[in-house]
């Protein structure tokens, strides 16, 4: 490998991972920054050129890529998540799907004059959203519980099911290029499709054995389950042409619905790498657009995502919800916030490359027109959604409420108290029996890590805008500060001081640890020794007649855990926080202060 090749390699790496910890910064969905670096380094200076860098390899690495993310993808869909959340999540998944497929489709074929294959494919393509780029935009957006809840689980099931749609009719176009007669077209297309879905079924099966046994060593699963997927594209593939990707998201569906099989530290290594790929992959993808093609669809094209943003999301939403509890702000919200990412833009690119070397006509504009539905559902949602949230009402005010990092009991009392107070709280651990114990008391928990990937997928922040980590182990309250300080921000991470000796050997010094509770005067073993016992707490408001001096004249013994603002917000008061006139002071009242 010469040194250019392996400077462009290295500079796409670097891109991609700027990219993506900008787009965590500024709460943007990444896939809109990789697009338009890739644009940048490809078509407008010229400097990056995939079909140069790559050769041969560009469609075998392409196709690998995709499989790998569409079997990630796959991984997060269970059956009984769809019948789980409510009439409007599945009849978003099944008919909203259907809708927007039809819409998408006509649109492409009237608007752009694509013939009906090409358009059905365009159609199938964007039905796809993804939880990439759908909770960035509820957390910017802010909106109620219910209409965020119903978008959240649209996002992660929509995923792999339009991704489905989209290979099936990728699949039918490619056997209409091959077929010479109807029969054989059908029994050509019959044949992928068995062939995909019975290879996928049965590999997905036998991972999931091996998983469900435990014949693989810890450290070699995630390496498994990577060869594994390569291995079945490449054998499907060579089974049936174009079956590859069928078959790999078949066998992760098929995986995810098996009964005790874990595979969320496989799905926590596929996140992690699908990170790097979609960097890598949408940099080099963009690169290879041809701006003359999209300026060729000139205004065509925004008058295509228009009906898409203004009639096919709103009319998805409304028929989707009739009968449900969802009021028309709601429901309008839900239609306008839809956007496009990973998969459409990966498959696109994959099916387009296919389709140029087949000589499909008009396959050399299926890419632009993706991309541009991409770009401005993602622009269009991201400046808009929070200016017609709070127009529709439906836009929650700034979170006070709190994410608990442990299920100790110092996590619980504090949780009990906040809860007392009126705030939201949640508790997140992975110690069951603390879980079952905070779930008893009637508090809202999260059986899992909050700092994992798969709790940012399932975590549900909404309302929350206050991190406590009150774990018994040091690194983990560490990690939690320093991944919310930029979500809730620095002055809204609060942790506990350890012993005196695990602070000196494991914390993190400086503010990358959090404020600490009480500005560090109690350990965690100090406030387990003082909630021992469930003392009670007791809330007290702070007047012209009674204030905070004459508070602790009166309670000298109380220990004050927190105090809410007039406004509703909390503080954890620190030496320097004055406690004024309106504020609310929630305590725990020694046995003392009691007789």
């Amino acid at each position: 490998m010469n040194a250019t090749a392996l400077t462009m390699l290295s500079g796409i790496l670097v891109a991609g991972f700027i990219c993506q910890w900008l787009a965590w910064r500024i709460k943007l969905p990444s896939i809109l920054l990789l697009l338009l670096v890739g644009i940048t380094l490809g078509p407008l200076l010229g400097w990056l050129d995939p079909d140069a860098l790559f050769g041969d390899l560009l469609k075998p690495v392409v196709s690998m890529a995709v499989a790998i993310i569409l079997y990630e993808g796959s991984l997060t869909l269970k059956i009984s998540d769809i019948r789980g959340h409510g009439k409007v999540v599945r009849n978003l998944v099944t008919i909203g799907l259907l809708i927007t497929w039809f819409i998408a489709s006509a649109s492409a074929a009237w608007l752009l004059g694509w013939d009906l294959l090409l358009a059905a494919l365009f159609g199938a393509i964007v039905t796809v959203s993804g939880p990439t780029v759908i909770i960035p935009l509820i957390r910017s957006i802010r909106p109620t519980k219910s209409v965020s809840a119903v978008m959240r689980w649209e996002g992660i099931l929509v995923d792999p099911l339009g991704a489905i749609l989209a290979v099936l009719v990728f699949d039918f176009i490619v056997v209409t290029q091959t077929a010479a007669t109807p029969g054989q077209l059908l029994s050509t297309f019959g044949l992928i499709v068995a062939g995909g879905v019975g290879l996928g079924v049965v590999a997905g099966h036998a991972f999931g054995i091996v998983l469900r046994k435990h014949w693989l060593p810890d450290y070699l699963r995630d390496f498994a389950a990577l060869a594994a997927v390569i291995l079945v594209f490449s054998l499907a593939e060579s089974m049936a042409h174009e079956s590859g990707l069928l078959t790999v998201t078949v066998m992760g569906v098929w995986q995810a619905n098996m009964r005790n099989v874990d595979f969320e530290d496989i799905l926590d290594f596929k996140e992690s790498l699908t990170l790097v790929l979609v960097a890598g992959l949408f940099i080099v993808l963009a690169a290879r657009i041809d701006l003359e093609a999209v300026m060729a669809l000139g205004g065509t094209a925004v008058v295509l995502l228009l009906v898409l943003q203004f009639i096919g999301g709103p009319l998805r939403a409304f028929t989707c919800s009739i009968g449900s509890e969802l009021k028309w702000q709601e429901r309008a919200l839900l239609g306008w916030i839809f956007p496009r990412g990973i998969v459409a833009a990966a498959v696109s690119a994959l099916f387009a490359l296919r389709l140029e070397e087949m000589g499909y006509p008009g396959a050399d504009k299926l890419v632009p027109m993706v991309f541009t539905v991409i770009v401005g559902t993602v622009v269009i949602q991201s400046l808009s959604g929070r200016l017609i949230a709070s127009w529709l009402g439906i836009r929650d005010p700034d979170p006070t409420g709190v994410l608990v990092v442990g299920a100790n009991p110092v996590a619980r009392f504090y949780g009990k108290a906040l809860q007392e107070a009126g705030h939201r709280v949640l508790l997140a651990s992975m110690n069951w029996r603390g879980i079952s114990k905070a779930r008893m008391a009637g508090l809202p928990v999260f059986y899992g890590s909050a700092v994992s990937s798969y709790g940012e997928r399932h975590m549900n922040l909404l309302g929350l805008g206050k991190l406590l980590a009150l774990s018994y182990r040091p690194g983990l309250n560490e990690l939690a500060c320093v991944k919310y300080r930029y979500e809730f921000g620095m002055q809204s991470v609060y942790t506990v001081r350890q012993s005196d000796q695990a602070h000196e050997k494991h914390q993190i010094s400086g503010e990358a640890a959090g404020r600490l509770l009480m500005d560090g005067t109690r350990t965690i073993e100090d406030l387990e020794q003082l909630v021992h016992g469930s003392p009670e707490t007791r809330t007290t408001e702070i007047t012209d007649n009674f204030s905070i001096d004459d508070y602790q004249k009166t309670h000298p013994d109380n220990v004050i855990l927190f105090v809410t603002s007039a406004d509703g917000a909390i503080r954890f008061p620190l030496g320097d926080d004055r406690i004024k006139e309106g504020d609310r002071v929630t305590a725990v009242i020694q046995p003392a202060a009691q007789d």
